[in-house]
């Protein structure tokens, strides 16, 4: 089995919480030494494999990074307003960009090291120019054709099928794609996005390829994440309720976006 038989308690995340994992009550029964069984198992080892990654470097956050003005509200322009009560306070913001710091430096120190593992051979990546494989593999066919079907919760739970609720964003996956790729396959799930709400796999990816955008950023790519925020933005303002789920992973990539790759 390529999945260690003991890791230590402080497992290190690539995703932060705000883009969660569903455990589920049944918890406890999850296998993680062996093959996924199912969608759960599948995406605890996402996390679990970050967990391998030598000893991450501990960011110096530059506060110039940051927007001097003291406002809780991060924005892009062009983007809407937070409803009163839904925008996030600067100390959360903070906090964020400085874990995305860390993320950021993580991948880059040990790059060479996840594209060098063998992918399983049930990860098939998609052709560079092939935008309808990109969003399968993303985001899986269930969402990208939007089979209920595919979500019922009736009766045990089946099998995993890997083209229907996607690969997540490994570091064996993600570390193997250059810049060109990184945003190529950014604009893909963007615009994937100006049409469809939001799903958590589709925050977990943006999250990545994010993380994996180097500085100085390409005038293709301020486009490209400006037009994320936005359309962040616009779903945030139609949010009925602070306590809808959506509402921190919006909040979160609105205030990468804003903080940490458009500072103003």
């Amino acid at each position: 089995s390529r999945w260690p038989p003991h890791l230590g308690s402080d497992v290190e995340e690539l995703m932060p919480r705000l883009l969660p994992v569903e455990v589920g009550a049944g918890a406890e029964d999850l296998n993680l030494n062996g093959p996924p069984r199912n969608p759960r198992e599948y995406l605890r080892q996402v996390q679990l494999e970050a967990s391998l990654c030598p000893e991450v470097v501990v960011a110096q956050i530059d506060p110039k990074k940051l927007k001097k003005k003291q406002t809780i509200n991060a924005s892009v322009a062009g983007c809407h307003a937070a409803p009163e009560g839904f925008s996030p306070n600067l100390g959360w913001q903070q906090h964020q960009v400085s874990n995305f710091s860390d993320v950021r430096q993580s991948i880059t120190k040990n790059r060479s090291h996840w594209s060098g593992h063998t992918l399983d051979d049930n990860v098939l990546m998609p052709n560079l120019t092939d935008e309808e494989g990109w969003k399968r593999f993303c985001l899986g066919e269930a969402v990208c054709l939007d089979n209920a079907s595919c979500h019922t919760d009736a009766g045990p739970e089946p099998a995993l099928d890997y083209s229907k609720v996607g690969f997540p964003p490994f570091l064996t996956i993600v570390s193997r794609l250059n810049q060109s790729t990184v945003l190529m396959v950014l604009e893909i799930l963007i615009c994937w996005f100006e049409e469809h709400k939001f799903v958590p796999q589709l925050g977990r990816w943006l999250y990545a390829l994010l993380a994996c955008l180097e500085k100085p950023l390409l005038p293709e790519a301020h486009s490209c994440i400006r037009q994320l925020a936005r359309r962040c933005a616009e779903l945030r303002s139609a949010l009925e309720s602070q306590e809808d789920e959506k509402l921190p992973a919006l909040n979160l990539l609105i205030c990468l976006v804003a903080r940490y790759h458009l500072p103003e």
